[in-house]
């Protein structure tokens, strides 16, 4: 009877199997780090010769790695397939998406922004300009969406943060932070020049199109409501959501939905150009 009823299930799932975005798990090659890094791609199924596609990078949180997004929503592949967005997930390490100053070989900023950006647009049929390129991610991931999208907006033309740690100085003994910074007591100039509130002096009103979320049970709430009024006292232009939540796996499922509508809108301006 087990045998019947699983079969019948997979006969219920072969149409939605067979209409499933390609997952690829790749390795590419950081030449400023000296080593290589695994990346997935999901790229939609039905790709064809002439078809160019917006991308999406997806940053994941402290203790993650490049298979982080599809365990915490496995939903993906069917979005990047049903709206025709190529989903770049790159391995970041305990980086925070930094070039770190202390550490030699951690150089995420250089990797991500420029030799993993390369290599999808050499290797992936996307469309190679900062308008069809948006960047997020969640926790320490949503402190990346932001630290590379505000200091390289002639690569990504939007941003966004999931309960990011925009602003690292209350936290000055988590996360490995003062490995890659030393420590805040010893190093309070470098401290706040790679914190993300500290760069929005490099954007104006319109340069990028920004999208910030936090949950109302998350630690990361304070720092998140005081970006978003540093952004509304700059005049600079974002969408800030706050929803019930803390700093959960369930609430980023939800929550990469919403960005995802806001990525989605953003490119089809530029595609409808």
């Amino acid at each position: 009877m087990k045998k019947i009823v699983l079969a019948s299930l997979l006969v219920l799932l072969l149409p939605v199997i067979s209409r499933a975005a390609h997952i690829d798990t790749i390795q590419v090659k950081s030449t400023s780090m000296n080593c290589f890094l695994d990346v997935i791609v999901i790229a939609p199924e039905e790709i064809t010769e002439d078809s160019k596609y917006p991308v999406l990078y997806l940053l994941h949180g402290y203790g993650g790695n490049c298979y982080s997004w599809l365990g915490i929503n496995p939903k993906l592949p069917t979005l990047a397939d049903r709206d025709g967005i190529i989903i770049v997930c790159p391995n970041g390490e305990n980086s925070w998406y930094w070039d770190s100053p202390q550490k030699e070989n951690s150089k995420f900023e250089t990797y991500i922004s420029k030799e993993l950006v390369s290599y999808i647009d050499k290797n992936y049929p996307t469309k190679a300009d900062r308008c069809a390129r948006a960047v997020t991610g969640f926790s320490m991931g949503g402190h990346g969406g932001l630290w590379l999208g505000i200091r390289h907006k002639d690569v990504f033309g939007a941003a966004g943060s999931m309960s990011g740690g925009v602003d690292i100085r209350p936290f000055p003994n988590n996360w490995e932070m003062k490995d890659l910074l030393g420590p805040l007591s010893e190093n309070k100039t470098q401290w706040d020049a790679y914190t993300v509130i500290n760069q929005l002096d490099k954007i104006k009103d319109g340069d990028l199109s920004l999208i910030i979320d936090c949950g109302t049970a998350d630690f990361f709430l304070q720092v998140n409501n005081h970006l978003h009024e540093e952004l509304l006292k700059r005049k600079i232009g974002h969408d800030y959501i706050i929803r019930p939540g803390a700093h959960t796996g369930e609430y980023w499922r939800n929550a990469v939905e919403y960005q995802w509508l806001f990525f989605k809108k953003f490119f089809d301006g530029y595609i409808n150009r």
